[in-house]
């Protein structure tokens, strides 16, 4: 098949052990991003499936009507970013491994270290040092303190580990079940959402971007957070109401936020509010990306590309475009 691998910033995906399931297929790796349908449409107009990483690139209609030849998309996890429907009228097919079961851990270790950055002002204090400086000011312990999981998923209980391993008490907020199972672990349930905002040292999202999560979290929600409070991000910028997390932390309330996802990615130029603001910290959507975590996802993604050439799809989001397929 003639595949082309969209948005591998640094052409990381041929050199990874997964890589050598495409042995014998006819494979282009682009490594910029470009998201304009035309631009997009002549880079994949001979190709016959596309390699997703993530959302970092939305395929809809516009796009999907100038590729007759596309048959496959293969990607892993959630499909937000792809007209689903539109695919299944073109006959093209989505593959996503959902991975049931299994945690994003350096999305976890990456949300703890954006903790610990935010308690210590480590990415000012090293900053300082470079500039000539030496000590900015004292910082938090996160012993003792009170760590707030906003969805207790996968993520959510694996943060959740690090900070009882940390000394901290455990609180969570979400759903009637995730407040069951927090509680069969050991943990606390907020007995509602203004105590939870309240009473947190640390708040962190671990939720899916869907119709009932986007804004989930308002600005009179984080109105109530502490002064000293953290609130962190590694899931989807959109959890939280449009504007109100730049107004949050002007207003002081929290005090500090640390976020690694934005409303539109990638983001380039310094052209986003937290990036001027001395109290957020702000990486770019580093969550996911490992070699380890590469090579696993890619594992997936390049197994249901070789099931689908063999005639036989795996993880099929829509296989009913099997019936119209070219």
């Amino acid at each position: 098949m003639k595949i082309a691998v969209l948005d591998d910033y640094f052409n990381t995906i041929p050199t990874l052990q997964a890589f050598r399931k495409l042995e014998g297929h006819e494979v282009k790796v682009w490594n910029d991003h470009v998201q304009e349908t035309d631009a997009l449409a002549a880079r994949l107009a001979d190709r016959e499936a596309v390699v997703l990483i993530r959302e970092r690139t939305k395929i809809r209609a516009p796009l999907l009507e100038k590729l007759p030849k596309l048959k496959l998309i293969s990607q892993r996890s959630v499909y937000p970013h792809i007209d689903i429907d539109d695919c299944t009228r073109r006959g093209v097919l989505v593959c996503s491994n959902m991975h049931a079961g299994t945690p994003s851990y350096p999305t976890a270790e990456m949300t703890w270290a954006l903790i610990l950055a935010a308690m210590r002002d480590l990415p000012q204090n090293v900053a300082a040092l470079k500039a000539g400086k030496w000590q900015l000011g004292v910082g938090s312990t996160l012993r003792g303190k009170t760590l707030g999981i906003y969805g207790y998923g996968r993520i959510g209980q694996v943060v959740a580990s690090y900070g009882k391993a940390f000394g901290m008490r455990v609180v969570v907020w979400g759903r009637e079940q995730a407040h069951a199972k927090a509680l069969a672990d050991g943990y606390v349930a907020a007995k509602s959402k203004e105590e939870f905002f309240e009473q947190c040292d640390v708040i962190t999202l671990h939720m899916r971007l869907v119709d009932a999560t986007r804004g989930i979290v308002k600005a009179e929600d984080l109105a109530r957070m502490k002064p000293t409070a953290v609130m962190v991000n590694t899931s989807r910028a959109g959890l939280i109401e449009p504007g109100a997390l730049g107004a949050a932390l002007k207003a002081g309330r929290p005090g500090k936020a640390a976020v690694d996802v934005y409303e539109e990615e990638p983001v380039v130029g310094g052209k986003h509010p937290l990036l001027c603001m001395d109290n957020a910290i702000c990486s770019p959507h580093l969550g996911y990306v490992t070699r380890e975590e590469y090579e696993m996802q890619f594992a997936d993604i390049f197994d249901q590309i070789v099931a689908y050439a063999a005639g036989k799809p795996i993880n099929m989001v829509n296989p009913d475009a099997l019936k119209l397929s070219k």
